[in-house]
């Protein structure tokens, strides 16, 4: 495996395994004569896609989840499942239900699908933790853009340091999520990969909610910082 690669592997319980292996740059897809219908740019396109019918036929994030719905397009979101990542010589595993590690999955295909919403994602990406929790997803998000505007500054670009540039990238990707659940009920008769992007939403809403109104959630962990005057 390359060592700029992540790899996933699911073992199920009926003994079948599958694994998906996410290039840390921008995939070319590959065309085919029989992509699905859901595939097609316009099949429930994401309402604030900047991408035009008349020059993109796909949607390149759909077409970077062709395999992941179809490995998961007959098995329900709360099956069990073992899962072990691969991640810059790293291996994590788990014991979780199928949504939540599709979950952590798909949150890693967006940014490297072509997809321009989610191309923002990419930096917080190449530094995957897989299966994230809630408070790890809001760290991390705040930590990577403030970064990024720290470099912004060192290169004597515009900084954002009022976070107002985050919350719209989480708006977007909130909507994203919406529309992106929404083709993947034409492609599967289970709802894993559904749900999958409901529990994606619901991390993007976490970050959301900390930057519209927080609540102290956070203090406890960063109270160092807080302790001093």
């Amino acid at each position: 495996m390359p060592g700029n690669n992540v790899q996933y592997r699911f073992e199920f319980s009926d003994g079948s395994e599958w694994r998906c292996e996410v290039a840390m740059e921008v995939e070319r897809h590959k065309r085919s004569a029989e992509l699905p219908e859901w595939t097609r740019l316009g099949f429930c396109q994401c309402s604030h896609c900047p991408l035009s019918t008349d020059e993109v036929r796909y949607c390149p994030y759909a077409l970077a989840l062709l395999e992941p719905a179809r490995a998961t397009a007959d098995r329900p979101s709360h099956e069990p499942v073992s899962v072990s990542v691969n991640v810059r010589g790293r291996e994590v595993r788990a014991e979780t239900t199928l949504q939540r590690a599709m979950g952590s999955l798909l949150g890693l295909i967006g940014p490297f699908s072509g997809c321009p919403v989610t191309a923002i994602l990419r930096p917080m990406a190449r530094h995957h933790l897989p299966l994230s929790s809630p408070e790890e997803t809001v760290v991390r998000a705040f930590s990577t853009y403030l970064l990024g505007q720290y470099l912004r500054d060192q290169h004597n670009k515009k900084a954002d340091w009022s976070l107002q540039g985050l919350r719209r990238i989480y708006a977007d990707l909130r909507q994203l999520n919406l529309g992106m659940s929404q083709r993947l009920r034409a492609s599967q008769s289970e709802d894993a990969g559904v749900n999958s992007f409901v529990l994606l939403d619901l991390l993007a809403a976490d970050v959301g909610y900390a930057l519209e109104q927080y609540e102290g959630e956070l203090d406890e962990s960063f109270s160092e910082f807080l302790s001093n005057a």
